[in-house]
């Protein structure tokens, strides 16, 4: 690990994207497990004599064996249920959507309780056998495999609550809604990742870094990258943003030195060694600091619905009222006023057209001939060309009139283009009708 990943904020982060993970959660439960028998020991020598002979070692057997027999069974149902789910979501939906679901926290908390108990009572069967909890002295243990079943129960119906709608169509828009309104508040609340916003040209000056692997950009630590920057007295600017594909031997970034010449080798591969570890590279596109990706992935959702084997326009109906929810949320990144700047790193702001062509453009391609979705679409977009934000409502307007004129090119039924056409917008429907003309 360099240098600028040791700062506090870049282990928190570091932190974050482990705790989405299953095994890290399992592994906690584990050692919470070991813990609170070696918590449990050391609490009964306090007990008095007349207080721990209460309760014998044979109760705390019997739910031990209660707790060892039925976790397995329970995990492995609820495995089983989670293979499902994850499958039948990437068919029915998106393959995106199955990374998504297999950070759900709710499942994730669940299995790590049931295997942490399922640890917590096979090691205290053996300490059992071991007689270092003894017959006569077993009331801390009793008292804490009490406390292990109703962690159990509460989990229990929790996940059969959790059952009821998870995998669903409904509830899986609605994850990938909160996910992608999670990501753009933290990217709003820090503008560009903290960092100046790329707006201007780069100095011609400017040093080239190639990237040594071929992926995409999958997470940036702007607080690693301002650190290394700083330390070696240079200016960094990123040619790709979060999601950004990037192949071997590619521009990474640029350089514009503006401190003395640095000829030491030494500091140069340093140099070049943190900016890599404060870019990580990998083989798919993550939700993590990349909004755009969770609108790609919301627009997938609806022109899978619009299928032939699907057929759903309701669902595309669904999800393009969930975006435009998320895109009313949208602010400039250029003119923000922020109370701190990491002052040598440049990051390319969030373009609105962008942000507009992956929320609809797979959608209003793949459902131009569906008249309902079409309405929806041109109200939705006429909606978004009242925001405050400029950029956005030329965007809205700009996609408004490209959609309309594609649907109306493959809609024949007079009837239908009428509909259409009121549904617009006024200007969008002037600027089309001229065209037509």
């Amino acid at each position: 690990m360099t240098f600028g990943t040791l700062i506090p904020s870049t282990l928190i982060r570091i932190a974050r994207e482990y705790s989405k993970k299953l095994w890290v959660r399992v592994l906690f439960m584990g050692m919470l497990a070991v813990v609170s028998l070696g918590f449990s020991m050391l609490i009964e020598r306090f007990i008095p004599d007349d207080l721990a002979s209460l309760l014998t070692g044979s109760a705390a057997d019997r739910l031990l064996s209660i707790i060892a027999n039925a976790m397995l069974a329970v995990t492995t149902f609820s495995l089983s249920v989670m293979v499902t789910v994850y499958r039948s979501t990437s068919t029915q939906w998106t393959p995106r959507i199955h990374r998504l679901i297999v950070q759900d926290p709710t499942t994730q908390n669940t299995l790590a309780v049931f295997i942490g108990a399922y640890v917590y009572a096979l090691i205290a069967i053996i300490l059992r056998e071991l007689e270092i909890f003894n017959d006569k002295r077993a009331f801390v243990l009793f008292i804490m495999t009490v406390l292990v079943l109703v962690l159990i129960v509460f989990s229990l119906i929790r996940w059969v609550l959790h059952l009821q709608t998870f995998g669903s169509l409904i509830d899986t828009s609605r994850q990938v809604e909160e996910q992608t309104r999670q990501t753009f508040k933290e990217r709003l609340a820090n503008p560009c990742l903290g960092a100046n916003a790329l707006v201007d040209d780069i100095p011609d000056s400017a040093e080239v870094v190639l990237a040594r692997e071929t992926g995409y950009i999958q997470h940036i630590y702007p607080e690693s990258l301002n650190a290394v920057a700083k330390k070696h007295r240079a200016d960094i600017y990123m040619l790709r943003n979060v999601g950004g594909f990037i192949s071997i031997n590619e521009p990474l970034v640029k350089i514009v030195r503006f401190g003395d010449p640095v000829d030491d080798e030494h500091d140069e591969k340093t140099l070049r060694k943190g900016i890599e570890s404060s870019i990580v590279l990998g083989d798919v596109r993550t939700f993590d600091q990349d909004p755009r990706f969770g609108l790609i992935v919301m627009g997938e959702v609806a022109s899978k619905a619009m299928s032939p084997g699907v057929n759903d326009p309701g669902t595309a109906i669904d999800v393009i009222g969930r975006i435009g929810r998320i895109l009313n949320d949208y602010e400039d990144e250029v003119d923000r006023d922020r109370d701190e700047v990491l002052d040598h790193i440049y990051v390319t702001p969030l373009d609105p057209h962008d942000l507009i062509e992956d929320a609809f453009g797979a959608l209003a391609r793949d459902g131009r001939s569906v008249l309902e979705v079409q309405q929806w679409l041109q109200k939705t977009l006429a909606g978004l060309m009242h925001h405050p934000d400029k950029g956005l409502c030329k965007a809205a307007s700009t996609a408004a009139q490209k959609h309309l004129r594609r649907a109306l090119s493959v809609i024949e039924f007079e009837p239908d283009r009428e509909q259409l056409l009121a549904s617009a917008s006024p200007d969008v429907r002037k600027a089309v009708t001229d065209t037509l003309a």
